[in-house]
């Protein structure tokens, strides 16, 4: 039930009355008209711009139409208890208590499909997300990102739309050949006390290398250690495993799972690369020329050199993008673009690629490749930038055990997974995030999960004094209630959150819905302090009862609460 769309709607269909009878002009168009939330100074429920939008059409300004539109919407809603004009033409609505008692009704019945947009057409889409490099743990860096992905993919399906995870294994190339001949060192180690040639700076050096290279030797399925190149495609496939059940094991310690696993090399292997060229050739997106040195490189240190490239420029890239190496290899982007071909093979509606803050120079090309591919701008890309990690006010370096790095394991082991997820979202993903252990810990409103998840817990305490259960559906028999201003407040809040997730969907913008908990949560405790003085206020009444009104108000508050954790993927604990 989104009071803000049926509104609109109930404005449109007067507008197109008034129409009909020829008191008012329409443009072809209603574009730009919207019902939206007033500022807090108006202290009404609902505000358009209609009169604003029509004016000029009309031939009036803006005020006057206002006045005259205002005549005809109370007129045909008896819901309404007034209605104000506020420069320079702004309608705000005022609602009747009973409105609002209307309002909580229809949302405690279907309390399970309030804030979905039912109206909008469901698409298909694809969130590739994390897709780190298959060799080692994955570490702080991912973390907020892996967070963003999942989250984006949990709005879209909460929202109904089919959503496929998916996570793109760059398990080909010079980094898995370095990995692989990481693990073989350690194993003749550990195997013939072999020292192991850390001064080599393309090895991994990290501890996890150790526990892959034991698990090889444990399995059991590569018997001589004697010559790497004998061994070096089955020991490569084994030790990528080993990596991914690290990587995996790290994911779902952060809530996370992903539906689909992607290799590269399987790509390659099944010719992919050379089936998405083609395609390119066929369309005329690929010629042979040089490249200029790239920005800041020195001209005199650069081999022009003729290689296969995409025309990217023709789609809004800087520079057309290298497909091939000088050896004949095909490049990491030729390797993308087969696996973006993949992707809409697949038939999605729309592909999300969530990237870190190294790899916003990227979606140009990638960008181009997909517009190349499918004659349209199906690709979204969302950066996850910096997390800087904050302790007594200052940088905070934490343990690195594994390498040369900070693990997601190490945070989550730190803060939760709860706290890690939380605050991640605290902030929109394009700028960077101050993660301040301090204020995770605190327990006081300067700690939004701590906020949020205590509102919870009251409301469960409520239930538990009452020896009711807050997982059950309420039943009233009559919706006959009489809401206070402080109690409306808290209803009008309630009322946005379809808003909040159509808004979050749509824009791909999963930190309003923390930011919009936060919101509702600090409404809540405000309220609930002022039983502290007065009695009225108070949920359980003299005779450790509570009346239907308060209860059906403490539910639709802890639904609401519940179902946004539940899209970040947080617990609402009942006790704290």
């Amino acid at each position: 039930m989104n009071i803000f769309d049926q509104y609109l709607d109930k404005i449109k269909k007067i507008l197109f009355d008034l129409s009909k009878n020829g008191d008012l002009i329409l443009p072809d168009k209603l574009d730009g008209i919207n019902a939206e939330i007033p500022p807090l100074k108006f202290n009404s429920d609902i505000s358009t711009n209609v009169a604003m939008i029509l004016s000029k059409v009309n031939n009036k300004s803006p005020k006057d139409l206002a006045e005259t539109l205002a005549i005809s919407i109370k007129e045909n809603d008896n819901l309404i208890d007034n209605i104000t004009i506020v420069k320079p033409g702004f309608i705000n609505i005022k609602f009747k208590s009973i409105f609002w008692t209307n309002f909580i009704e229809e949302i405690i019945k279907n309390s399970k499909t309030f804030g979905i947009n039912f109206k909008e057409t469901k698409k298909k889409y694809l969130v590739e997300f994390v897709s780190a490099n298959p060799t080692g743990p994955l570490h702080v860096g991912h973390c907020r990102g892996a967070i963003l992905g999942d989250v984006i993919a949990n709005i879209l399906l909460f929202n109904k739309h089919k959503v496929t995870k998916e996570y793109y294994v760059n398990d080909y190339g010079n980094q898995i050949i370095n990995f692989t001949k990481s693990v073989y060192f350690r194993i003749r180690e550990i195997k013939f006390k072999e020292v192991f040639p850390a001064d080599n700076e393309n090895l991994y050096p990290g501890d996890y290398i150790i526990d892959f290279a034991q698990n090889v030797i444990n399995s059991k399925k590569i018997i001589n250690f004697e010559s790497f190149e004998n061994i070096s495609e089955e020991l490569t496939d084994l030790s990528i495993k080993e990596s991914l059940k690290l990587i995996k094991k790290n994911l779902h310690n952060l809530g996370i799972y992903h539906d689909n696993f992607v290799s590269e090399k399987g790509l390659v292997l099944n010719e992919e690369v050379e089936n998405v060229i083609r395609h390119l050739q066929k369309n005329n997106f690929v010629y042979k020329g040089k490249i200029k040195a790239p920005a800041g490189e020195n001209n005199n240190n650069w081999v022009e050199r003729e290689q296969l490239l995409f025309k990217s420029t023709n789609f809004g890239d800087d520079k057309d993008r290298a497909l091939q190496k000088s050896d004949g290899a095909w490049t990491y982007f030729a390797s993308d673009v087969a696996y973006h071909k993949n992707k809409l093979d697949r038939d999605f509606d729309y592909l999300i690629n969530i990237l870190g803050a190294d790899h916003a120079g990227y979606i140009k090309r990638i960008s181009s490749s997909v517009e190349a591919l499918s004659n349209s701008k199906k690709l979204i890309c969302k950066v996850s930038q910096l997390v800087k990690l904050i302790k007594d006010k200052k940088p905070f370096k934490m343990s690195k055990r594994r390498g040369d790095y900070i693990t997601l394991d190490d945070l989550i082991n730190q803060v939760g997974k709860d706290a890690t997820r939380f605050i991640m979202l605290s902030r929109s993903s394009d700028v960077e995030l101050d993660f301040d252990f301090d204020n995770v810990i605190e327990k006081s409103k300067d700690n939004p999960l701590y906020y949020v998840q205590y509102c919870y817990a009251r409301i469960s305490s409520v239930f538990r004094h009452l020896n009711k259960n807050l997982s059950s559906d309420v039943k009233i028999n009559k919706y006959d209630f009489q809401y206070s201003e402080d109690e409306i407040n808290i209803l009008k809040k309630l009322s946005e959150w379809p808003k909040c997730i159509d808004v979050s969907s749509k824009k791909l913008e999963p930190q309003r819905i923390p930011t919009y908990l936060y919101e509702l949560s600090s409404l809540f405790h405000s309220y609930w302090n002022l039983g502290k003085d007065n009695p009225k206020k108070r949920f359980i009444n003299k005779e450790k009862k509570i009346t239907d009104d308060k209860l059906v108000f403490l539910k639709a508050v802890s639904n609401v609460i519940k179902s946004g954790m539940n899209i970040i993927g947080v617990s609402t604990p009942e006790k704290m």
